[in-house]
């Protein structure tokens, strides 16, 4: 609990909340009170609470009914962290004994459970956007989500659309999809009906413009010497929040997904878990959204602010890793017991993350939690934080389920061609001399697993690091499977992998008839700091001297495959035309079977149908945004004004006129494909309808007393040290926790309408999971005929885009997509629907979406820039 929290800590959010407008009215400004051009966020009140909606009615039903059971210390307890470090899991919030409701478990990450033995290592969302293939993005949430489940995870800390990949340096754009908003919706929405198809909640992050590493935390921050006071602030306009940023998390919310997790960051100077506007406006108003709400770790900022803010679970419930101090707590109850958090907010609140319980179906599927993230000892403490209680901590439950080989097909599957002259690849086993060269290519000399949530750049790369990892169970390396594939067919292989021996390279090189260099680059968390790279990268350069190793290698084999292992864009202009290279992939970040994976396509099992799902340039500047290095505000909050708009990756490129080396959806394939006979035809929708009418009042689920000594510690609990728990040490609330008697006096910094729970106006572009049912109206089908030209089998993936057409529009934007697998001189149909929220724009005005009267064009072909079909619409 919190022993000591003044008024300052408590009114921490009101001052960043901006609390001049009225409730229901969110208005944006071009400039911020002090007249710099920015926005500022405007206020939201009340937290909407959730109404069952969609198919959430049955979900709602069980949990309200659940809810009315509870008192108000097992509301409290559900919805607040119990502590860093107290339980099995990286977050627990209090069980409910009397009722046989557990504390929940939740984990990371977004490609396997973390901190956890015999689970998988799947590959990264960056590979899964590039397969360009919604069968595949299920398939890998459903495996994921069955070894959480297995594992007894109750939410699973991931997909993430956050950061969608503004700039190409960003530290985690490996852990989402894609810098596009259609690609990165895709993803996420098939991967979050995967894991909870599993029967475990998905947990989409980091809601939202969480675009950087660098400043996300005072903290972090300050320990790489820089001097601020506040997080960096994400400032960005109305209509690059809805036309981008936000575009993505729609499809979570009308995928059903059972929690979002608010971000580090402020957005517009408002931090992301106290922000009213993208809380409770953009999230549970506009799109709906029917789940919980829960805090980053540690990005929980204040008490009743955050609360009314629209924020459901604080996580991982203390102020501080291990200080036994919380928000909430003991201080949520004060706060409801005093009126000053309205019951029907805490009743919402725990509703919220029952109903994603029940949603997923944890009820029939829920597992004791049989692993320890601290520790992978059989025995230990129960709660490391303190040293407290010993027991079993690891059951070494082994939840893998053959998931090996969707691994290996998902790494195939993901691999992107980008070079293949005169039919290098595949190769057949049988060369005279193969020569594998690089660091890249080998193993890690410390293990697999030898770095700390895999913080460093020893041998293969087949995944970033930071919280968004798993440990491999095994990784096979490329020089392992390379190995094995030539020594099957009795051929000579050798290798070198130290980049810098110079000497050795040069003397297999002459030699090799051909060569495989495998280069890397690396990124990730912001705690870890890799060689200058403090979580995001610090240029776009290959890792280790790859580009120098590439040259070495050149120079003396004619016939040189560069495979490239990295997190997302780097540059590859010193090597892409040299004509001793005679094929290039890459192969991103595959997981497990890094090696199988990739000796697969280059042994001609699979044949590459993988397409960027990033853009490759010529030189850093070309993709128009950068991060910043560098404060640029004094002590303050560091002001990243996002005036680019919506013009990130190809659509920079586009505008600005400037032809990349592979551009976005670019990628071969050991065959040809020939595009024709498009056709558009009108479906029969109707008009669009904005949403209007009210909702219900705020349900109240249950009574509770006002009474303090009805909350205080049980005499007989054993407390364990620095546990978060509901209970107050004193009915003297004043004088145990510095609450000034905010139920009496000292209510002005409340939000107006705040505590308002009497039905409220639902927002023209709301009204059902996701928006406004009418934006996902069939208006136009497309269809074009795709031929297999070439002599073998192959998958291509035909892409549909469209120009809006407006001054201030992208040239094109990806809109659909599908991947066929086509026989040798057969011909199918590709097949993409527009919806009317692919023809809208967002309008501030009438905070709607609209179709504008510029000229809509559709175009089809195999990447952004081969559109050889087009039609008017």
């Amino acid at each position: 609990m919190w022993s000591g929290i003044g008024t300052a800590v408590w009114l921490l959010a009101a001052a960043r909340l901006g609390l001049a407008q009225g409730p229901n009215q969110p208005t944006y400004s071009n400039t911020s009170s002090s007249g710099d051009n920015l926005v500022t966020s405007p206020p939201f009140y009340p937290s909407p609470w959730g109404s069952g909606s969609g198919d959430w009615a049955e979900a709602y039903a069980k949990a309200r009914d659940f809810v009315s059971q509870l008192t108000l210390l097992e509301k409290v307890n559900i919805t607040t962290g119990v502590g860093w470090l107290e339980e099995a899991c990286v977050g627990a919030v209090g069980s409910v004994p009397r009722l046989g409701f557990r504390s929940l478990c939740m984990q990371d990450s977004p490609v396997g459970i973390r901190f956890a033995d015999y689970v998988s290592a799947f590959p990264g969302g960056v590979n899964i956007a590039a397969t360009f293939d919604r069968g595949a993005m299920y398939a890998r949430g459903y495996a994921m989500g069955t070894e959480h489940r297995k594992k007894g995870v109750d939410v699973q800390l991931g997909p993430v659309a956050g950061p969608l990949g503004r700039a190409p340096e960003g530290g985690r754009n490996w852990e989402g999809f894609s810098p596009d908003p259609v690609l990165t919706g895709i993803g996420i929405a098939n991967t979050i009906q995967g894991i909870q198809d599993a029967g475990v909640i998905a947990c989409a992050k980091h809601f939202i413009v969480n675009e950087q590493e660098h400043f996300r935390q005072v903290g972090e921050a300050k320990g790489y010497g820089f001097n601020i006071t506040e997080a960096l602030s994400s400032n960005v306009d109305d209509v690059t929040m809805h036309e981008l940023y936000l575009w993505p998390f729609a499809d979570a919310v009308r995928a059903g997904v059972g929690a979002v997790m608010c971000s580090y960051n402020q957005i517009n100077n408002s931090y992301g878990c106290s922000n009213s506007y993208t809380m409770n406006y953009l999230l549970k108003s506009e799109l709906d959204f029917q789940g919980f709400i829960m805090s980053d770790w540690q990005a929980h900022k204040s008490g009743v602010g955050d609360a009314l803010a629209g924020l459901d679970m604080s996580m991982p419930g203390d102020v501080l890793f291990d200080t036994g101090t919380s928000f909430w707590g003991s201080n949520l109850t004060l706060a409801v017991v005093n009126g000053t958090i309205p019951e029907w907010r805490l009743d919402d609140m725990v509703t919220r993350i029952i109903a994603a319980w029940y949603k997923v179906g944890r009820d029939k599927t829920q597992v004791p939690v049989n692993f320890n993230s601290w520790s992978k000892d059989t025995y230990g403490y129960l709660h490391p934080a303190v040293g407290y209680g010993y027991g079993v901590i690891n059951e070494h439950v082994d939840v893998r389920e053959g998931h090996g080989s969707l691994i290996r097909y998902l790494g195939s599957k993901s691999t992107v061609l980008l070079k293949n002259v005169n039919g290098t690849l595949p190769l057949t086993g049988k060369e005279k001399l193969t020569a594998v060269f690089g660091d890249d290519a080998g193993d890690n000399p410390y293990g697999p697993n030898g770095c700390g949530d895999h913080g460093c750049d020893n041998g293969t790369l087949a995944m970033g690091w930071g919280s968004g990892t798993a440990d491999y169970p095994y990784l096979i390396s490329p020089l392992t499977a390379i190995q094995n594939e030539v020594a099957s067919n009795y051929g000579s292989i050798q290798s070198v992998t130290d980049n810098y021996a110079y000497t050795q390279i040069q003397a297999l090189a002459k030699q090799a008839s051909v060569a495989l260099v495998f280069v890397n680059a690396d990124s990730g968390e912001g705690y870890i700091n890799i060689d200058g790279n403090e979580g995001d990268r610090k240029n776009l350069t290959l890792w280790q001297g790859g580009d120098d190793l590439i040259q070495n290698v050149t120079a003396w084999c004619n016939n040189t495959i560069v495979v490239l292992h990295t997190v997302g864009p780097v540059l590859i202009e010193s090597f892409v035309d040299n004509p001793n290279v005679t094929a290039i992939l890459w192969a991103g970040l595959p997981g497990q079977e890094s090696g199988n994976s990739i000796a697969d396509v280059l042994y001609g099992r699979f044949n590459p149908g993988a397409k960027l799902p990033f853009t490759l340039g010529r030189n850093r500047e070309d993709y128009g945004t950068d991060l910043m290095y560098e404060p640029n505000n004094g002590v303050d909050a560091p002001q990243q004004d996002f005036t680019e708009g919506v013009f990130i990756d190809y659509r920079a490129f586009d505008k600005a006129g400037i032809d990349p080396i592979f551009e976005f959806g670019f990628g071969l394939s050991y065959t040809t494909f020939n595009y024709s006979d498009l056709t558009v035809t009108k479906a029969n929708a109707g008009g669009y309808t904005p949403a209007s009418g009210q909702s219900a009042a705020a349900p109240v689920l249950g009574n509770y007393s006002t009474n303090l000594s009805d909350y205080l510690f049980p005499s007989d609990i054993d407390r364990v040290p620095l546990y978060i728990y509901p209970y107050v040490n004193s009915t003297n609330a004043s004088a145990s926790y510095g609450w000034n008697d905010y139920g009496n006096q000292g209510t002005s910094y409340i939000p107006p309408g705040a505590q308002d729970g009497s039905p409220q106006p639902i927002v023209p572009a709301g009204g059902a999971p996701g928006g406004n049912p009418g934006l996902y109206d069939v208006l136009y089908s497309v269809e074009a005929t795709i031929t297999n030209t070439g002599t073998v089998a192959g998958e291509e993936v035909p892409q549909l885009y469209v120009s809006l057409g407006g001054p201030n529009d992208p040239k094109v934007v990806l809109r659909g997509f599908e991947r066929l697998s086509i026989q040798p001189g057969q011909s199918t149909t590709f097949h993409a629907d527009l919806l009317r929220r692919d023809l809208s724009n967002w309008d501030s005005a009438s905070q709607n979406w609209v179709i504008t009267n510029y000229t809509k064009t559709v175009y089809v072909g195999s990447s952004s820039r081969k559109l050889p079909l087009s039609q008017t619409l």
